[in-house]
């Protein structure tokens, strides 16, 4: 059960590669769940050319991991990453990925939901937006998820 934070791009297909190899579990799962983020070049009607994501060291990471204990003790889960960017992130950069692998999918699925979700409401961190006319402004709500938005 892998938790990272990132100052730097990132790719999460190697990252997932990377983490199937070192956890030595081939023939062991029959389902890989997997969230990638990316970030948007818009938010709340504004163009966005870039953002800085803050977070409290050692404070996140414990958050993090709180969270897949909490995932890993209500479904059958096999492995985890989580891997989020930290610092200047700019549009089309990975802002996070959640892997969960499991024997069956549905454990997978709702664990790997179950961390994201919880992710973006628990972990601590705060985004800082940069617009495309130049003013800053820190994003005081996440969107919806599953909600459409209008």
């Amino acid at each position: 059960m892998a938790v990272k934070l990132s100052d730097t791009v990132f790719d999460p297909w190697q990252e997932i590669a990377n983490h199937q190899q070192a956890a030595g579990m081939a023939g062991k799962y029959g389902a890989t769940a997997v969230f990638v983020g990316t970030m948007r070049d818009f938010n709340q009607g504004d163009a966005v050319c870039g953002m800085y994501l803050e977070h409290y060291p050692g404070m996140t990471e414990t958050q993090l991991q709180l969270i897949v204990t909490q995932a890993t003790s209500q479904w059958q889960v096999l492995e985890t990453l989580v891997v989020h960017r930290v610092g200047r992130v700019e549009p089309n950069d990975t802002l996070v990925l959640v892997a969960v692998w499991s024997e069956h999918r549905g454990d997978a699925f709702d664990a790997s939901r179950f961390i994201m979700e919880n992710l973006k409401s628990r972990a601590p961190f705060w985004k800082r937006e940069t617009l495309a006319n130049g003013e800053q402004r820190w994003v005081d709500k996440n969107s919806g998820g599953y909600k459409r938005q209008s």
